[in-house]
């Protein structure tokens, strides 16, 4: 099949992609448990650094398809209009939800050091092609999808974790499983190439992989856990052990530098499935539904 028919079917596949903007439904006023995540301190600290990166990340990724979508022509920017207004408005609450959670981090003294790194490295890019843009945010999207796909489908992450915050973790997992087409789908659609949508994922990743690990150990320092032999048990099966992060995530990880790659070639059942049987945690904003 040519590249052109390649992409026309992608987007025929992608035209079937319904999101919907949610509000979530818990509690973030009171303040988490210093090891909110079932005492762990090594997996509290993960989740942590992770909710640390998003307000900037998502506001980059908002940035990035609204400048893509205006560069579109008339004719495909109203094809996808409502994904994108969705794809924006999910991010957005993403953002909210997690600048909520992390002024509580703050409070407990951890220094969010991944954020300032972000928006020192997204200054350098500014003014850019709105491709490299686009190609950077569907890069990361796709790390964070085939995340949010292991968060759903294993326990052991947020074993015994506050109901209230795991709600809000397999809540984001699950949105970002249902928007994890619509930066690579504008790539596509303003000519972006193989060759560097392969190279911003190397990229990405590199950066990604460093940073969490870095806010990891940062927030494992501040939080006076850094030397405790438990930590780096949990560290270890967690990353390492049987079902572990990295183990399941390598083939993931390897599909998005397969030449005929698209995001939907992943399935998105568990996140469907989430999202259906708990649907008193959320409810639709501006009248849509799921």
């Amino acid at each position: 099949m040519c590249e052109a028919a390649l992409h026309a079917a992608d987007r025929a596949g992608a035209a079937l992609t319904m999101l919907h903007v949610r509000r979530l439904l818990i509690d973030l006023e009171t303040p988490p448990g210093r090891h909110w995540n079932g005492g762990d301190a090594f997996r509290t600290a993960l989740f942590n650094a992770l909710s640390m990166s998003f307000p900037v990340g998502e506001q980059f990724f908002i940035d990035a398809v609204r400048a893509g979508a205006l560069a579109l022509p008339d004719a495909q920017r109203s094809a996808m209009a409502d994904e994108i207004k969705a794809f924006i408005g999910q991010e957005a609450t993403h953002r909210r939800i997690h600048s909520l959670f992390n002024g509580h981090l703050q409070a407990q003294g951890l220094v969010n050091q991944w954020a300032a790194r972000a928006t020192r490295r997204i200054a350098r890019v500014q003014g850019l092609d709105v491709r490299l843009h686009l190609g950077a945010t569907a890069a990361t999207e796709h790390l964070t999808a085939i995340m949010a796909d292991y968060l759903l489908r294993q326990d052991a992450p947020l074993a015994g974790a506050e109901p209230r915050l795991a709600t809000m973790w397999r809540w984001h997992a699950s949105e970002e499983s249902e928007h994890r087409s619509t930066a690579f789908d504008l790539y596509r659609a303003l000519g972006g190439n193989e060759l560097w949508r392969r190279r911003l994922f190397t990229i990405v990743t590199l950066h990604f992989v460093t940073d969490l690990l870095r806010q990891t150990a940062n927030n494992l320092w501040h939080d006076g856990s850094w030397r405790q032999p438990a930590t780096w048990r949990s560290a270890a099966r967690l990353l390492l052990g049987r079902g572990g992060l990295l183990r399941e995530l390598v083939r993931p990880w390897r599909d998005y530098r397969r030449a005929d790659f698209h995001p939907n070639q992943h399935d998105d059942a568990l996140a469907r499935r989430w999202l259906a049987e708990h649907g008193e945690a959320w409810q639709p904003v501006g009248g849509s539904a799921a």
